[in-house]
Protein backbone atom coordinates (compact mmCIF):
# COMPACT_ATOMS: atom_id res chain seq x y z
CA UNK A 1 0.00 0.00 0.00
CA UNK A 2 1.59 3.16 -1.18
CA UNK A 3 1.88 6.37 1.61
CA UNK A 4 -0.09 8.96 -0.15
CA UNK A 5 -2.67 9.22 -3.08
CA UNK A 6 -0.98 9.77 -6.28
CA UNK A 7 -3.58 12.82 -7.70
CA UNK A 8 -0.71 14.02 -10.13
CA UNK A 9 -0.62 10.73 -11.79
CA UNK A 10 -4.01 9.96 -11.86
CA UNK A 11 -4.74 13.44 -13.41
CA UNK A 12 -2.14 12.72 -15.98
CA UNK A 13 -3.66 9.19 -17.43
CA UNK A 14 -7.37 10.81 -17.04
CA UNK A 15 -6.20 13.44 -19.08
CA UNK A 16 -4.13 11.37 -21.47
CA UNK A 17 -7.56 9.44 -21.78
CA UNK A 18 -9.62 12.64 -22.65
CA UNK A 19 -7.47 13.38 -25.67
CA UNK A 20 -7.46 9.74 -26.73
CA UNK A 21 -11.70 10.35 -26.63
CA UNK A 22 -11.36 13.53 -28.33
CA UNK A 23 -9.07 11.15 -31.37
CA UNK A 24 -11.28 8.62 -31.07
CA UNK A 25 -14.94 10.65 -31.73
CA UNK A 26 -12.27 12.63 -34.93
CA UNK A 27 -11.57 9.00 -36.52
CA UNK A 28 -15.83 8.22 -35.99
CA UNK A 29 -16.79 11.30 -37.50
CA UNK A 30 -14.41 13.94 -38.43
CA UNK A 31 -13.53 17.32 -36.83
CA UNK A 32 -16.57 19.06 -36.53
CA UNK A 33 -16.72 22.89 -37.58
CA UNK A 34 -13.40 25.03 -37.24
CA UNK A 35 -11.92 22.32 -34.44
CA UNK A 36 -8.48 21.75 -34.86
CA UNK A 37 -5.32 20.56 -32.90
CA UNK A 38 -1.64 21.71 -31.99
CA UNK A 39 -0.28 18.78 -30.51
CA UNK A 40 3.37 19.22 -29.18
CA UNK A 41 5.49 15.66 -28.29
CA UNK A 42 8.60 14.68 -27.60
CA UNK A 43 10.25 13.72 -30.31
CA UNK A 44 12.58 11.67 -27.23
CA UNK A 45 10.32 9.21 -26.35
CA UNK A 46 11.06 5.77 -27.21
CA UNK A 47 7.76 4.99 -28.65
CA UNK A 48 7.58 7.81 -30.86
CA UNK A 49 7.74 6.98 -34.43
CA UNK A 50 8.73 9.53 -37.09
CA UNK A 51 10.70 10.01 -40.26
CA UNK A 52 14.40 9.47 -39.60
CA UNK A 53 14.42 13.15 -41.48
CA UNK A 54 11.24 14.65 -38.93
CA UNK A 55 13.90 13.46 -36.22
CA UNK A 56 17.12 15.24 -37.30
CA UNK A 57 14.39 18.21 -38.01
CA UNK A 58 13.13 18.48 -34.61
CA UNK A 59 15.27 16.35 -32.01
CA UNK A 60 13.44 16.88 -28.73
CA UNK A 61 9.69 18.33 -29.71
CA UNK A 62 8.19 18.76 -32.88
CA UNK A 63 4.41 20.57 -32.90
CA UNK A 64 1.59 19.27 -35.73
CA UNK A 65 -1.36 20.63 -36.51
CA UNK A 66 -4.66 18.31 -37.34
CA UNK A 67 -6.96 21.06 -39.47
CA UNK A 68 -7.33 20.26 -43.06
CA UNK A 69 -5.96 17.18 -44.19
CA UNK A 70 -5.06 14.57 -42.52
CA UNK A 71 -6.01 10.47 -42.89
CA UNK A 72 -4.95 6.56 -41.21
CA UNK A 73 -6.12 7.77 -37.79
CA UNK A 74 -5.58 5.09 -35.64
CA UNK A 75 -5.98 5.22 -32.16
CA UNK A 76 -5.13 2.85 -29.54
CA UNK A 77 -4.86 2.95 -25.63
CA UNK A 78 -1.26 3.85 -25.29
CA UNK A 79 -1.14 6.42 -28.18
CA UNK A 80 -2.19 6.97 -31.97
CA UNK A 81 -0.99 6.95 -35.44
CA UNK A 82 -1.65 9.37 -38.37
CA UNK A 83 -0.37 10.43 -41.81
CA UNK A 84 0.14 14.15 -41.93
CA UNK A 85 1.30 17.17 -44.77
CA UNK A 86 4.38 17.70 -44.64
CA UNK A 87 5.41 19.64 -47.98
CA UNK A 88 3.37 17.27 -50.11
CA UNK A 89 5.04 14.47 -48.88
CA UNK A 90 2.58 12.42 -46.54
CA UNK A 91 3.96 11.30 -43.53
CA UNK A 92 3.05 8.69 -41.21
CA UNK A 93 3.63 9.23 -37.52
CA UNK A 94 3.15 7.47 -34.16
CA UNK A 95 2.53 9.90 -31.09
CA UNK A 96 2.16 7.83 -27.80
CA UNK A 97 -0.15 9.61 -25.54
CA UNK A 98 3.14 9.73 -22.91
CA UNK A 99 4.83 11.55 -25.26
CA UNK A 100 2.29 14.79 -25.55
CA UNK A 101 3.58 17.93 -23.69
CA UNK A 102 0.51 19.84 -25.19
CA UNK A 103 -2.58 19.69 -26.94
CA UNK A 104 -4.77 22.81 -28.22
CA UNK A 105 -7.83 23.44 -29.58
CA UNK A 106 -8.09 27.14 -30.26
CA UNK A 107 -10.87 27.14 -31.75
CA UNK A 108 -12.59 26.78 -28.59
CA UNK A 109 -9.68 27.77 -26.93
CA UNK A 110 -9.06 24.59 -24.54
CA UNK A 111 -5.79 23.43 -23.79
CA UNK A 112 -3.71 20.75 -21.70
CA UNK A 113 0.22 21.56 -20.48
CA UNK A 114 1.60 18.34 -19.19
CA UNK A 115 4.90 19.29 -17.00
CA UNK A 116 7.42 16.80 -15.35
CA UNK A 117 8.98 17.48 -12.32
CA UNK A 118 12.43 17.39 -12.92
CA UNK A 119 15.37 15.66 -9.83
CA UNK A 120 18.16 17.89 -9.16
CA UNK A 121 20.18 16.88 -12.20
CA UNK A 122 17.53 18.46 -14.70
CA UNK A 123 16.46 15.20 -15.57
CA UNK A 124 13.09 13.80 -15.86
CA UNK A 125 11.89 11.09 -13.00
CA UNK A 126 10.75 7.70 -13.34
CA UNK A 127 7.28 7.53 -14.45
CA UNK A 128 6.57 5.10 -10.98
CA UNK A 129 8.01 8.73 -8.93
CA UNK A 130 7.09 11.60 -11.30
CA UNK A 131 4.98 14.45 -9.81
CA UNK A 132 3.54 14.99 -12.76
CA UNK A 133 1.70 18.61 -13.17
CA UNK A 134 -1.33 19.23 -15.32
CA UNK A 135 -2.64 22.61 -16.43
CA UNK A 136 -5.46 23.73 -18.17
CA UNK A 137 -4.49 26.19 -20.69
CA UNK A 138 -6.40 29.00 -22.03
CA UNK A 139 -4.04 29.38 -25.37
CA UNK A 140 0.27 29.14 -24.55
CA UNK A 141 1.71 32.09 -24.32
CA UNK A 142 4.57 31.35 -27.19
CA UNK A 143 4.33 31.10 -31.33
CA UNK A 144 3.97 27.56 -32.24
CA UNK A 145 7.25 26.75 -33.13
CA UNK A 146 8.66 23.17 -35.45
CA UNK A 147 4.93 23.30 -37.01
CA UNK A 148 6.00 22.08 -40.65
CA UNK A 149 3.53 23.80 -43.06
CA UNK A 150 2.26 21.73 -46.27
CA UNK A 151 3.49 25.12 -48.40
CA UNK A 152 6.21 27.63 -47.29
CA UNK A 153 4.14 29.51 -44.40
CA UNK A 154 4.82 31.93 -42.35
CA UNK A 155 5.32 30.25 -38.06
CA UNK A 156 1.82 30.37 -36.80
CA UNK A 157 0.89 32.52 -33.98
CA UNK A 158 -1.57 31.97 -31.56
CA UNK A 159 -1.51 35.59 -30.24
CA UNK A 160 -4.96 35.76 -32.80
CA UNK A 161 -6.81 32.78 -30.92
CA UNK A 162 -6.36 34.49 -27.56
CA UNK A 163 -10.02 36.20 -25.69
CA UNK A 164 -9.56 39.69 -25.40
Amino acid sequence: MSQSIEYGNLMHRALRRLIQEVLEDVRDNGLPGEHHFFITFDTRHPDVNIADWLMERYPSDMTVVMQHWYDNLEITDDGFSVTLNFGDAPEPLYIPFESIKTFVDPSVEFGLRFESQSDEDGEDLDEETDDTTVEELEIPETEVEAVPAATDADVVSLDSFRKK
